[in-house]
């Protein structure tokens, strides 16, 4: 089930931290009184990336964002402003939550993984 879908704007792929849609929060369980927490999402190849996700603790508004390993994942695929990331989340049988992690560039109007 995909949880977001985005294209990179140039602060995504610059300051190690991806914004992420407040309206895809549903997908994480931040343990209470605590403003992040740690994922794995395994990409195309199925290396393991080492995401967190983090809330304001103050505000109106939650203004979610993604680190961790977000910046090392950047530079490894060359990400740039107007490239997609896509993030699924599939549920196991044993509970858990399995989550992938796709990048694509945009080709002569054609979506393209980077993975390949």
């Amino acid at each position: 089930m995909e949880v977001m879908a985005k294209l990179l704007s140039e602060s995504d792929t610059s300051n190690k931290r991806l914004e992420f849609p407040t309206e895809s929060l549903w997908a994480f369980s931040l343990p209470a009184g605590q403003n992040s927490v740690e994922f794995d999402a395994f990409d195309m190849l199925g290396q393991p990336w080492r995401l967190k996700i983090s809330v304001r603790n103050e505000g109106k508004y939650p203004k979610p964002w993604i680190s961790g390993q977000w910046g090392i994942y950047v530079l490894q695929k060359r990400l740039r402003q107007g490239d997609r990331v896509t993030l699924t989340m599939h549920d196991q049988e044993n509970g858990a939550n399995n989550y992938r992690i796709i990048a694509e560039r945009k080709h002569f109007g054609f979506w393209y993984s980077i993975d390949q």
